[in-house]
């Protein structure tokens, strides 16, 4: 088993996909503690707009 690495911006790639998934996850009714990634997300990236519309918008940031 290796262990993958990551530096750098790879990081911040990588945690913008885990709240991306967590976002989904939301969207279909899942609950967390603490903060929602829903909030994490509009507050980090300046998005507007209920949970569909936020997920949205990442995705399509995500993809460019």
């Amino acid at each position: 088993m290796t262990a993958a690495i990551l530096t750098g911006a790879q990081i911040q790639a990588h945690r913008a996909k885990v709240l991306l998934s967590a976002l989904k996850l939301e969207c279909m009714g899942m609950r967390r503690n603490g903060p929602s990634a829903y909030s994490i997300v509009k507050k980090e990236y300046n998005l507007k707009g209920n949970k569909q519309a936020v997920y949205n918008q990442l995705a399509a940031i995500l993809a460019s």
